[in-house]
């Protein structure tokens, strides 16, 4: 009932979603009370117009776009990948280029939700994504994620900034575990749906310097089940030989209105 009650009232609009969030219903993420609390806001509100009910802007912001932080290696290897990528037309049609696909990056995982960018201001309106919560732009996780539909494996370009540090000089080990967490879990997510971490094992091979720009591999191993297996590596742009870290995931189908205590 309340998902057929914000259609009405146009809150809800067709969003392109990039993992396993699409489509998900209003009533499947809020809480029962939270669900009580806004059908009885519903019905006792006059009739006005959307604008002043609902003033926020219909599409989250791509937090993954290219910004004056990204280093020209950052740069070039973005490039790269997105030339490989289909590209809207004018007339809103996708034209084949490549077997790539940029995946929007935004501060909150509920916004890849139909009509999830309204959520965000219902639901914890001050939570935010921990990679995503920085104003200064550069100075922690720097990002872009392209997957591979076909083959079953993407790729992120990760500039890491200044406030990653560890030993001195090189990116903490727990940013560089957040990097892969998130990389595969994106990942998992695009090929399962929903999904919450339940291993993962990573090997640090070579540190990695601040301000370096690596690339973030993630393959499909196999799917049993609600099980979905995902390998790892994070290597150097320029040849790929040198390797920084080895990891190995396991993540879990979940249901999501299990999160939101339906």
């Amino acid at each position: 009932m309340l998902g057929h009650i914000a259609r009405r009232l146009g809150l809800l609009h067709g969003q392109q979603i990039c993992n396993g969030l699409n489509g998900i219903k209003l009533n499947q993420l809020l809480s029962k009370e939270t669900h009580r609390h806004l059908q009885s806001s519903f019905k006792t509100t006059r009739p006005i117009s959307t604008k002043s009910l609902w003033p926020f802007s219909s599409k989250p912001r791509d937090f993954s776009q290219p910004n004056s932080s990204w280093s020209p290696e950052m740069c070039k290897v973005y490039d790269h990948y997105n030339a490989l990528c289909d590209i809207n037309t004018e007339n809103g049609e996708q034209q084949k280029k490549g077997p790539w696909r940029k995946l929007p990056s935004y501060n909150r995982s509920i916004k890849y939700a139909t009509g999830g960018i309204h959520l965000s201001k219902l639901i914890q309106a001050k939570a935010r994504l921990f990679t995503r919560n920085f104003r200064e732009q550069g100075v922690a996780f720097e990002y872009v994620t392209f997957v591979n539909k076909e083959e079953k494996r993407c790729v992120c370009v990760f500039q890491a900034g200044h406030l990653l540090e560890g030993a001195p000089g090189h990116v903490h080990g727990g940013a560089i575990a957040t990097m892969i967490d998130t990389v595969t879990g994106t990942h998992a997510s695009y090929l399962s749906g929903p999904v919450m971490t339940a291993n993962l094992n990573i090997d640090y091979r070579n540190p990695m310097p601040l301000g370096s720009v690596v690339l973030i591999h993630s393959a499909l191993d196999r799917i049993e089940r609600r099980k979905t297996y995902i390998t790892c590596k994070v290597t150097s742009t320029d040849d790929e030989s040198k390797i920084y870290t080895e990891a190995t995931a396991l993540f879990v189908s979940i249901s999501v209105g299990h999160l939101f205590g339906s």
